[in-house]
């Protein structure tokens, strides 16, 4: 078994796509009028904006965070409070299972955790 797609449910598709276009540093791609795709190696972070996508229900921020592993984490924290310090929930922090983290929301206010890929702890 294998995940491979994790929706982010967003009420702005484009607001959206330029957002995690600049956090991921990927372009993604656009699969409908209301869904765009980021490929973050092999799994899918798919914005999904239902009203643009014709469907009759809006967006509601997820209840708890994804959590995405990166190589550049300052970097990463960089961009967001550039964007949009208010998003930031937390500084960089070593958690006492040892991973460097931060936490934020995206515009929309799902909750998200970057983690350093080479502090990633799996149990």
């Amino acid at each position: 078994m294998k995940l491979y797609r994790v929706i982010i449910p967003v009420s702005d598709i484009e607001k959206a796509t330029e957002f995690y276009n600049q956090v991921l540093e990927l372009n993604g791609k656009r699969v409908s009028t209301g869904r765009h795709y980021f490929n973050c190696e092999g799994t899918i972070l798919a914005c999904f904006d239902p009203i643009a996508d014709g469907d009759y229900f809006e967006s509601q921020p997820n209840p708890d965070h994804v959590y995405l592993s990166v190589s550049n984490l300052e970097k990463v924290y960089s961009v967001i409070k550039e964007l949009d310090p208010s998003l930031l929930q937390k500084s960089i922090k070593t958690q006492p299972w040892g991973e460097r983290s931060f936490y934020a929301k995206d515009p929309f206010g799902n909750p998200i955790c970057f983690v350093d890929e080479k502090t990633v702890f799996l149990g």
